[in-house]
C-alpha cells in the first residue's frame, strides 16, 4: 500500500477556498456574514494550512455571528470550540448523538434542544442532524403523532435548502416538538413482528381473491379476483374478509397504544372488527 503525505496549502489558496465558502449559494453563506480583515488573518493563520479546519472554523463562527460580520475575536472562540469538540467519527461524536435522540425519545425538549446546540456549535454536519430528527420521528413517535415525521423531513429539506446558520431555526423547530409529540413505537414493531414471520416461514401464497384480476385464460379458471369484496361499497368503507395468508388468519400484528392519535386508530380497528364479529355471528351481510 502506498502512503502519501499531504502537504499543508498556503494562505493564498486557503484565502481563495473561504471567499468561495462564503459566497458560494448553495453550499457556502451565500454573502449573509462579513469576514473582516482581520478576521480573514486569524482565520488563515489558525487553519494551519488545512481547508477543512477552516471552513468548519468559518462555519461555527457564522453560526454564532448570525447576520453580523465575523472579527478574529469571533474566528477565534469558533476555535477554541472546536479544539474542545469531538472529531465526527470519535466517541463524542457518537455520545452526542446518542444523547440527543434519548432526549427527544424521553419527552425532554430542554435536553434535546441542549444537544442539538453543542453539536451545531462544534461543526456537525447539519444534515446528519436533520436525520437524526426524522428517524426518531418515525421511530419513537410514529403514528401517535404522524405531523412529527412530516415537520422532520420539512426541517430536512430546509436544512438542504438553505443550509447554517438558518437552518439552525428548522432544527429547533423539528427536535423540540418531536421531544414534546406523544409516543408510541407501535409501527415499527408490528413490521418486525410481520418481517419476522417471512423470515422464519417464508413468503406465503397471496389469497385467490386478493390477486389481480388478468385476462389470461389460466388466470380466469383459476379463479384470480374472483369474490373480491370493494370495501367502499360498505358501510365504514370495510367489509369482512380475509386479506392475509390462509396460514395467518386471525393474526395481528399492528396493536395501537393508547398515545395521541394511536388511541383514536386503536379504538377505530376494534370497533371494525367488533362489526365483522357480529356480522359472522349474524350469518348475514358481510359488510
Amino acid at each position: 500500500m502506498r502512503v502519501y503525505r499531504l502537504e499543508p496549502l498556503d494562505t493564498d489558496a486557503i484565502g481563495a477556498i473561504v471567499d468561495r465558502a462564503l459566497a458560494d449559494p448553495e453550499r457556502g453563506l451565500d454573502g449573509r456574514v462579513r469576514l473582516t480583515d482581520e478576521g480573514r488573518v486569524t482565520l488563515l493563520d489558525l487553519s494551519g494550512g488545512d481547508a477543512r479546519q477552516a471552513l468548519n472554523t468559518l462555519q461555527s463562527a457564522a453560526v454564532t455571528a448570525g447576520d453580523s460580520e465575523i472579527g478574529p475575536e469571533a474566528v477565534a472562540e469558533a476555535a477554541q470550540q472546536r479544539l474542545l469538540a469531538y472529531d465526527r467519527v470519535g466517541d463524542q461524536h457518537y455520545e452526542a448523538t446518542s444523547a440527543f435522540i434519548k432526549s427527544m425519545r424521553g419527552n425532554d425538549p430542554d435536553a434535546a434542544l441542549y444537544w442539538l446546540a453543542s453539536m451545531v456549535a462544534a461543526g456537525e454536519d447539519p444534515t446528519f442532524i436533520a436525520r437524526r430528527i426524522v428517524i426518531a420521528a418515525s421511530e419513537d413517535v410514529g403514528n401517535a403523532d404522524p405531523r412529527a415525521l412530516q415537520l422532520a423531513v420539512a426541517a430536512m429539506q430546509a436544512t438542504e435548502m438553505i443550509g447554517l446558520p438558518e437552518a439552525q431555526y428548522a432544527l429547533a423547530q423539528a427536535a423540540s416538538y418531536v421531544a414534546s409529540a406523544p409516543k408510541s413505537n407501535r409501527a415499527g414493531a408490528a413490521y418486525f413482528a410481520a418481517l419476522a414471520e417471512v423470515e422464519e416461514h417464508g413468503r406465503l401464497p397471496v389469497p385467490l381473491h386478493l390477486r389481480p384480476s388478468s385476462h389470461r385464460r389460466l388466470a380466469r379458471e383459476q379463479g384470480y379476483g374472483r369474490g373480491y369484496l370493494y370495501p367502499h361499497d360498505y358501510a365504514d368503507a370495510d367489509v369482512d374478509q380475509e386479506y392475509l395468508p390462509d396460514a395467518l388468519v386471525g393474526r395481528v400484528f399492528y396493536e395501537p397504544s393508547e398515545e395521541g392519535l394511536e388511541l383514536k386508530i386503536g379504538e377505530r380497528l376494534a370497533r371494525l372488527r367488533r362489526q365483522r364479529l357480529e356480522a359472522r355471528r349474524a350469518g348475514g351481510d358481510p359488510g
